[in-house]
């Protein structure tokens, strides 16, 4: 039988997935290995240095540089408060003195008696790295962070946009080809992750937000509404840095399309239950995929596995999704992969394979334009 690898994306009952939280720069680990942590615990922190802010404090002391070091009320290191007089300059008889304030909160940086400038340095900004998923620490990477492993069903997506948030799963259609509108958003459903069907509007996520829903799951998405949601349209780059005040994963694509039957039905056998989602997506070089992870307490250990093991590959029967025009989005399984190259409307040769879609239409379509659901 014809084989061959294609990426693809994971939709699984029983995984295990390990998570690193890094910080940005060198710090503190604060919990200990084998810990059993919650998303909103803190794993590790540290402080960035605050921003310089410099004065030309020989300008606004109306004196030379070199005696600004000598008018200096705060030495270097020493802490400044806003508005504090941190310089003054010896006035005619004690009279008419030049004074200059700090402009924020901070310590001394450096003064100069060559140009004249007195650098502020903000106080340090605090960085805490959540664990993200609920699980447990298996390993400390010391001064640095930690890496959170987890057991349970993991959804991944096509497309997403927000960072990471967590919240109770709650069902917000009976069915994976209902569209998710404003009117079925209630208060009851404030801090969870709410799954949709086929589609949700630009007004459903408004409305989400004003709720303070944190996170929605759904089938397809229209890039108009996502241009007038974001204001401005998505570039190639990685998502998942939106302020938006939620964080959105589409299951299968642009437009309105049916979420796939047993990613519903996965998402609805975990209601009420605790997950993670991140709208994080990269489609170029270094793929970043949304997800949705959902810790489960018991697995089946047979069906149990690791992310990153062997990927299953390309063959007869396998369920696949089209990512590229003109079936992107639709669902389909393999039927045929022809050994030799086709010629393609373009005129180029590619390896192609005919899929069968869910409606029964056939096609032939390059191995370059699916991905595999994998499960």
């Amino acid at each position: 039988m014809a084989h061959a690898y294609t990426p693809g994306l994971k939709v699984t009952d029983s995984i295990t997935l390990r998570k690193s939280r890094l910080l940005p720069v060198k710090g503190e680990v604060v919990v200990e290995l084998k810990t059993q942590v919650k998303p909103d615990d803190v794993v590790a922190r540290t402080f960035l240095p605050g921003n310089v802010y410099p004065l030309n404090a020989a300008n606004i002391l109306n004196i030379e540089a070199e005696d600004v070091p000598g008018s200096m009320l705060k030495k270097e290191t020493e802490y400044i408060k806003k508005n504090e007089v941190i310089a003054e300059t010896k006035g005619l008889f004690g009279l008419f003195k030049s004074k200059l304030t700090a402009t924020i909160d901070g310590t001394i940086e450096s003064i100069s008696g060559v140009t004249g400038q007195v650098l502020q340095r903000a106080n340090p900004m605090p960085i805490e790295v959540q664990a993200y998923i609920q699980g447990q620490v298996v390993d400390i990477i010391e001064g640095q962070g930690v890496v959170v492993e987890t057991c349970g069903a993991f959804v991944q997506g096509i497309f997403g946009i927000g960072g990471e948030t967590f919240g109770r799963l709650q069902m917000g259609v009976r069915s994976p080809s209902e569209m998710l509108g404003p009117d079925q958003i209630y208060d009851r459903h404030r801090g969870a992750i709410l799954v949709g069907g086929s589609l949700v509007t630009e007004q459903a996520l408004n409305k989400a937000i004003a709720t303070g829903v944190r996170g929605i799951v759904v089938g397809g998405f229209d890039d108009k509404d996502l241009r007038a949601f974001l204001g401005h349209d998505l570039g190639v780059a990685i998502t998942g840095s939106e302020q938006i005040g939620l964080t959105l994963v589409v299951t299968e694509g642009f437009g309105r399309i049916e979420m796939a039957q047993r990613t519903f039905e996965l998402l609805k056998s975990c209601a009420g239950l605790q997950v993670s989602i991140n709208g994080a997506t990269q489609i170029r070089a270094g793929v970043i995929r949304p997800e949705v992870i959902i810790p489960k307490d018991k697995m089946p250990s047979s069906s149990n596995k690791a992310a990153g093991e062997i990927e299953r590959g390309l063959s007869i029967g396998t369920p696949i999704r089209m990512i590229r025009q003109p079936y992107f989005g639709r669902l389909g399984k393999v039927v045929a992969l022809p050994t030799n190259p086709a010629v393609l409307e373009s005129g180029t040769r590619a390896r192609v394979l005919e899929v069968e879609f869910t409606d029964g239409q056939r096609a032939l379509i390059p191995r370059a334009n699916v991905e595999l659901i994998e499960g």
